[in-house]
């Protein structure tokens, strides 16, 4: 397997421009399946969990071509079944966005139960309770969600608690039901502001997207369009993290400032003089130590759970002591071991961790757990003294493009090697 080494020791400086976000894309891919022509995606990201979204509707028998810019046609006209296998979605979770949709429109799904980063227990029940209360008559057998329907019938469904995931399966279902559907405690966050509109670009009636109650009057048929996706806020926060930890200067392009209000604001306490434009933001620590920040995540529009570990890294090497708690998902926090190796003083009491800023780290071999873990060790390694190599790197893959030669762009010394 490829590592990454990173010598440290630079500050970043120049101009990165920012990726279609994930986490908009994998919903936006799946409810393709609830339009009765083709649909153009566009501003794409090229990513492991893109591909493997991909091959998921292709191994339905959905086809999907996908040009030299990363735009992606879909055509569900093709589907041949109903089935989201376990070896698909044992490797990303989000293949249980495929549920909804199959089911509003074809009446069955067949998806495995998900699998995905190792961040702890993020059950389905509240998908699946959505989906009953809407009509459908579903069972779990031998791992996989059975799921069947006449016709999904509106309702209103009190979420019990906020979920990104349910919320976007249950509009999308949601859009093609008979009747009117009312969600409540929904998630606010921008990625499902996104699939809203996409789905209303296909034909859906959906109000009140980005608020905690959503509307959705559902139709008869969606048709296809042509969308193009937002810019992904937590690949953006990195960025502007990666500045402030080597106390460099850059400006990220092609990014919405207003969806990283928490994320700016935590870096101007380190002590980052923040300047935005309409679709850029500039960073700039004028080569000092950032001051130590204290984190507590929630869901959005507070402080991201996806930031969590690119402030630890922060944190490290700040001044002062900071506090993180985290209270979105237990056991993110083992990223923090692997930072330790590196000369980081942290101590975690349950879902907190009190971090104490130490003048520098040391290069070590360390191991990414998750997709975010391995973006902080990266941020750690660009401040360390010496060579840091980075174990695991595919979880890197599944959700930041052409990381080393954005990362060389701005200066650093990175590189990608064969394990």
């Amino acid at each position: 397997m490829d590592k990454l080494q990173i010598h440290g020791g630079i500050a970043l400086e120049g101009e990165v421009r920012i990726s279609g976000a994930k986490n908009a894309t994998l919903p936006i891919l799946a409810a393709c399946l609830l339009a009765d022509g083709p649909v153009i995606v566009s501003n794409v990201p090229h990513l492991q969990d893109v591909t493997t979204m991909i091959e998921l509707l292709g191994r339905m028998g959905v086809s999907v071509t996908v040009d030299e810019r990363m735009r992606v046609e879909v055509d569900a006209s093709t589907i041949r079944e109903y089935f989201a296998p376990y070896e698909l979605v044992k490797t990303m979770r989000a293949s249980i966005l495929v549920l909804g949709p199959l089911l509003a429109r074809f009446g069955e799904a067949d998806v495995s139960l998900p699998g995905g980063c190792a961040i702890g227990a993020r059950p389905v029940n509240i998908h699946v309770a959505g989906l009953q209360a809407m009509g459908a008559d579903i069972h779990i057998e031998n791992g996989y969600i059975k799921a069947r329907a006449s016709r999904l019938k509106g309702a209103r469904i009190v979420l019990e608690t906020v979920t990104v995931t349910g919320t976007e399966n249950l509009m999308m279902a949601a859009a093609l039901a008979e009747g009117q559907t009312v969600l409540e405690n929904a998630a606010r966050e921008p990625e499902v502001v996104d699939l809203a509109l996409f789905l209303n670009a296909m034909g859906a009636r959906i109000r009140g997207a980005g608020g905690d109650k959503i509307v959705i009057d559902g139709v008869e048929r969606l048709h296809g369009t042509a969308y193009e996706v937002l810019p992904d806020r937590i690949e953006t926060g990195t960025y502007l993290v990666a500045a402030a930890i080597t106390g460099g200067h850059i400006r990220v392009k092609n990014t919405r400032p207003e969806h990283l209000d928490a994320v700016t604001g935590k870096l101007q306490e380190a002590g980052a003089t923040i300047a935005t434009g309409e679709n850029w933001i500039e960073v700039d620590m004028h080569r000092r130590r950032p001051r130590a920040v204290d984190i507590r995540t929630a869901p959005y529009p507070a402080f991201p759970t996806d930031m969590q570990a690119q402030f630890a890294a922060l944190n490290t090497v700040a001044s002062g002591v900071g506090t993180i708690i985290e209270t979105v998902f237990e056991n993110r926090f083992m990223h923090m071991l692997e930072m330790r190796r590196m000369g980081a003083e942290i101590r975690l009491e349950g879902n907190t961790a009190i971090i104490k800023g130490v003048e520098r780290l040391t290069a070590a071999p360390v191991m990414a757990t998750d997709l975010r873990a391995s973006a902080s060790l990266i941020l750690a390694a660009l401040v360390a003294e010496g060579r840091t190599e980075i174990e695991r790197i595919y979880h890197i893959d599944r959700g930041y493009e052409a990381i080393e030669e954005k990362f060389q762009a701005l200066g650093a010394k990175i590189r990608r090697t064969p394990g």
